[in-house]
């Protein structure tokens, strides 16, 4: 399965489940008609419930619902464009540990216990998480728990108290999970890879920070970024779920009325600088070699990222893919391996990863580069191309079976692209890509002069990697 987008969970998990997170920021050239304050737009369906609604309130905060009738759930998610691409330096890692700080204490909540009692006592799920270009707080419980779950999220994302004692503890809590990521190398060798292919600036950080910058956060600096970024033309709250969509903007606009309306801060452009093939080895012990090979690709607008879907569902996409036949059934070589396409407002990249046998690096590498050369000299079989159309458009739906998962779908839409797609508007443009699509694509992005490797393990022939590292 593929890994979803880099993120932090406030729980201190992380999840490589959701294949949907690789097609929600998908690009659509279907024109959407803004909505004017105060105005609602109702779409037509996908699946019976897959029919939205988007208000966009006087504040300029956006609402979208998603009734689900016969759902046994309700999902509150509120999200706003603030993550560690629109960090500096000094404060790398504040949005995650803002994340974490909005469950320590509320106006209304004066302690974390009386957060997670109140919601615990339900039944409910609920987190949070921190990406480069977003941050979400939700809650999902039984459709009766509705005005609950909305004041709790509403309350930990307007109202958090940021006191000084819960941050220096905090701070322990956020340094123990970037420690248990240095034990994680499939996850360190994604953020080796990223700070390969973007060097010093925020796309090429970590979402966490270092922790030296943990522990240096101040209250002021925690306060002074929410304050900036945590208004209203930023945020998006998403209801998904057996509600009633009158009553629930009517409950969202109630809570988010005296919310700050000010201009919403920017983040910096991304940088693409590369005229030769890069890589960096970072020697470990470690019983397997981890491996990430990939190359810049398209940001979240560009149409072609739908050929590049389906080309990495040839390449990686479940048990028959060429990658898992090759590495794991032919070679034996290999417990884990994939593909998989990340796509954000301004930058973009595809890649494979690996955990290969340590004594044989360099075959593994050999193999996967001369898969990703096939691509440019061999179209694809008519047979092949259905299969992986039918693959990812099958994964999608899914992934779209519980109401935070619809939530998130929706969501994550909003805040990047500030448009909304239905699945079957996902599934319409894949369905067009053709043969001919997906080699355009590989001339146009497999090349050795955008090529990067990241590895972690005992290899150290640096040499004879650079030689491989041609397409």
């Amino acid at each position: 399965m593929n890994p979803c987008r880099s993120r932090n969970y406030g729980s201190g998990t992380f999840s490589f489940a959701k294949f949907h997170d690789n097609l929600r920021m998908l690009i659509s050239v279907l024109q959407t008609t803004n909505c004017p304050p105060e105005t609602t737009v109702s779409v037509g369906r996908a699946y019976s419930f897959m029919k939205y609604h988007k208000k966009i309130l006087k504040n300029g905060l956006r609402v979208i619902a998603i009734p689900l009738k016969d759902s046994t759930t309700v999902t509150v998610l509120v999200m706003v464009e603030a993550g560690s691409k629109y960090e500096t330096k000094e404060i790398n890692g504040l949005s995650h540990f803002l994340e974490h700080m909005c469950f320590k204490g509320t106006l209304n909540r004066p302690r974390s216990i009386d957060i997670t009692h109140e919601l615990d006592s339900i039944g409910a799920e609920y987190n949070a998480f921190t990406g480069q270009e977003y941050t979400g707080y939700y809650a999902k419980a039984h459709p009766k728990h509705f005005t609950k779950i909305l004041d709790v999220v509403s309350d930990v994302y307007l109202n958090p108290l940021l006191e000084e004692k819960e941050i220096e503890k905090e701070k322990g809590v956020v340094i123990e999970e970037i420690n248990m990521y240095e034990d994680n190398h499939p996850r360190k060798v994604r953020q080796h890879f990223e700070a390969l292919l973007y060097g010093d600036q925020p796309a090429g950080w970590t979402i966490t920070g270092s922790k030296e910058n943990v522990q240096l956060l101040k209250r002021d600096q925690i306060s002074e970024y929410r304050h900036k970024h945590y208004v209203s033309q930023a945020t998006a709250v998403i209801i998904s779920g057996s509600v009633d969509v009158s009553a629930a903007f009517k409950a969202v606009a109630k809570k988010f009325a005296g919310m700050e309306t000010k201009s919403k801060g920017e983040k910096r452009k991304v940088k693409e600088i590369q005229k030769e093939p890069a890589l960096v080895l970072t020697e470990k012990e470690t019983e397997q070699t981890h491996i990430l090979i990939g190359v810049r690709a398209y940001d979240v607008n560009d149409p072609r990222c739908y050929a590049l879907l389906v080309l990495d569902a040839v390449l990686g996409g479940g048990m028959s893919s060429r990658l898992w036949q090759k590495i794991r059934e032919e070679m034996g070589v290999a417990y884990y391996t994939y593909s998989f396409a990340d796509f954000l407002t301004d930058h973009g990249y595809f890649a494979v990863g690996v955990g290969a046998d340590n004594n044989r690096v360099l075959e593994v590498v050999e193999t996967i580069i001369k898969e990703l050369k096939r691509f440019k000299t061999e179209k694809i079989s008519d047979a092949e191309l259905q299969k992986a159309k039918d693959y990812t458009i099958g994964k999608m739906y899914l992934n779209l079976e519980s109401s935070d998962e619809i939530a998130e779908f929706y969501g994550e839409q909003e805040i990047i692209e500030h448009e909304l797609k239905k699945p079957a508007e996902v599934a319409r443009r894949i369905k067009e890509v053709t043969a001919e699509d997906i080699q355009k694509v590989a001339k146009d992005i497999l090349k050795t002069s955008k090529l990067n490797l990241a590895l972690i393990g005992r290899f150290k022939d640096v040499k004879a990697l650079k030689k491989l590292l041609i397409l």
